[in-house]
């Protein structure tokens, strides 16, 4: 008699779109990380669209909705769940993940949620529109999630304390950084023609990484150095009426979105991070993980972690003005034919956060009872 073969466990992520943004390809980089003995991988977007569509395995089923806006997807994420009925639902962007928890009453009783935070709530929540809803949503519905995932142990002890999320309901999950294909990427550096010191900041263009103030402070810099900015979003004009007005066209780019990032990054001096507030940044990891320095605000949430378990010298955390730009002073030029070696922590690298990722997917597929009070 033989052996029925088991069915592998559906795995349902959602994700907005494929934008260049880190949410996204974190999400990309975890799909093409699962488990295939165990899970079947399916994706749901609400647009079809972006750089990133292209890095998606060949394997994973994507389900397009065709709708761009949250309040439009939703119906149809919500049939498309109840009839797929996956093991785990994973989302990652704050908004979204708000969305499922909502509904989730409605949703196949079986299905559990696994939400990563990608950003540091204390921080975030009050620049996003209508903080005191977005507070108010974070507690009455996070607590409902099976599974939080959480970049640093500040986003755990928030969801935690804030929130009042369970706390083995809680986990940690760093961004993944596969580092030897960084590094092949990265080979040989790509660096900007000329003498002085070369920086490079990478993200969204959007305003809460403080790229306009980056550029700002960036006249006050050795007429020598450069800054080349990397990324898309709506306030591409605005920086570049500001390099305009400034008379910094010939020292700070913006360059768009880029597949060349790691060996931008292998050939400068330091990455630069100016964010009002973030989780934490992927482009600190990579630039790390080829070698270069990082220089960074303290409010970019996990950096202050990563700082502590990366080599002495790795990251520069200084506070916005006068400190910030000596650090970027004192970084020092350098030219290299190939990625210095890699700065990056163990804890950081796909292998190490993949492992991580699976063991609590697996846990929820088991049906571990970490189901929400009052589900019916």
């Amino acid at each position: 008699m033989s052996t029925p073969v088991r069915q592998r466990a559906k795995i349902l992520f959602v994700m907005p779109n494929f934008a260049g943004g880190g949410a996204e390809r974190v999400a990309v980089t975890l799909l093409g990380q699962l488990d295939r003995r165990a899970f079947s991988p399916h994706l749901a977007v609400f647009d079809n669209q972006g750089p990133f569509r292209k890095l998606l395995p060949e394997d994973v089923t994507l389900h397009d909705l065709g709708q761009k806006r949250l309040r439009k997807a939703l119906p149809k994420l919500i049939g498309l769940i109840r009839r797929e009925r996956p093991a785990a639902v994973v989302a990652s962007q704050g908004y979204l993940n708000i969305a499922l928890l909502a509904v989730r009453p409605i949703l196949p009783r079986a299905t559990r949620l696994a939400l990563r935070e990608s950003s540091t709530p204390s921080l975030s929540l009050p620049n996003r529109p209508y903080p005191g809803f977005m507070r108010w949503a974070y507690r009455r519905y996070y607590r409902r999630a099976d599974l939080v995932l959480c970049q640093h142990r500040q986003t755990e002890q928030e969801m935690s304390d804030l929130f009042g999320v369970a706390e083995e309901r809680i986990g940690r999950l760093p961004n993944p950084v596969d580092v030897d294909a960084l590094r092949r990427l990265a080979t040989p550096p790509l660096r900007r023609a000329g003498p002085g010191q070369r920086y490079v900041a990478a993200g969204r263009l959007s305003p809460e990484k403080g790229f306009d103030r980056l550029i700002a402070l960036f006249a006050g810099l050795p007429a020598e150095s450069h800054l080349t900015l990397y990324g898309q979003g709506r306030q591409e004009g605005s920086l570049a009426g500001e390099i305009r007005r400034l008379g910094l066209e010939g020292r700070v780019t913006l360059a768009g979105f880029t597949e060349h990032l790691p060996a931008a990054l292998a050939g400068a001096d330091a990455c630069v991070i100016s964010s009002h507030w973030e989780g934490l940044p992927n482009v600190a990891l990579e630039s790390l993980a080829v070698g270069t320095p990082v220089i960074a605000t303290p409010e970019s949430g996990g950096i202050a972690e990563l700082a502590e378990a990366a080599p002495e010298g790795a990251v520069t955390l200084a506070a916005w003005g006068e400190a910030f730009a000596a650090a970027l002073r004192a970084c020092p030029p350098r030219t290299l034919e190939a990625p210095a070696p890699s700065l990056l922590p163990e804890r950081y690298t796909l292998k190490e956060v993949a492992a991580l990722f699976n063991a609590g997917l697996h846990g929820l597929a088991a049906g571990r009872d970490v189901l929400y009070e009052g589900q019916p």
